[in-house]
């Protein structure tokens, strides 16, 4: 991170204190999380594709007893947010979070932040095009990040505006940016374009972050 971020402390305080926000400090779970993690995600793919066919009702039977076998081995290591690896492996693609678009974060930098990736079937939301409602999370996580490498301490989003250009496909390498527009006290104004590898832009969106006060959650 470059030296001219200023530390979020020595703005609020209060800064890891917000209504008992949780800390996300980074995680290092190990190897085995990654893989577990990707499997995860095609497994996502594969329960919005798969048809084995009308007489292939064991198929399915087989499937959810494998998937509460997998409840019932991870369920007695539930842990709190903000303790879970998840969301704060940022080794990972989409820091290791089932929630967020598996991209990868190549530039974090007071004046932007810039991430590379793809969507895949699990996005679908009709005739090969990403769906128009995974579009404003990825922004919203980008949004996030933009605040946090400009030294903002944490903020919350006020509101998000997308506007989309051309229908964004799946299975195709994609990069998005974003950047801080304006401040205005405790409101940071911030901009991101998702464009294709031909530079063509797919969606563009703007949004306002607005810091916590001491206390708020």
């Amino acid at each position: 991170m470059s030296d001219a971020v200023q530390h979020p402390e020595s703005v609020d305080p209060d800064y890891e204190h917000h209504g008992g926000f949780p800390n996300y400090g980074p995680a290092h779970p190990g190897p085995g999380f990654g893989r577990f993690v990707a499997t995860m995600r095609r497994l996502q793919d594969l329960a919005v594709s798969a048809d084995p066919g009308p007489g292939a009702q064991d198929v399915w039977d087989e499937a959810a007893e494998r998937a509460a076998a997998l409840v019932a081995l991870l369920d007695p290591f539930q842990a709190a947010e903000g303790q879970a690896p998840a969301g704060r492996t940022t080794s990972l693609p989409g820091w290791g979070s089932l929630l967020l678009p598996p991209w990868t974060l190549t530039r974090y930098a007071p004046d932007g932040v810039e991430m590379t990736g793809s969507f895949s079937r699990f996005h679908v939301g009709g005739n090969s095009a990403v769906h128009g409602g995974v579009l404003p999370l990825l922004f919203d996580h980008v949004f996030g990040m933009i605040s946090h490498a400009g030294g903002r301490p944490i903020s919350r989003t006020a509101f998000l505006h997308v506007d989309y250009r051309k229908i964004t496909p799946i299975d195709t390498p994609l990069v998005v940016r974003g950047r801080v527009a304006k401040t205005e006290g405790r409101k940071a104004f911030v901009a991101a374009e998702l464009v294709d590898g031909d530079e063509t832009l797919l969606a563009e969106a703007n949004g306002l972050m607005v810091r916590l006060l001491p206390g708020q959650p």
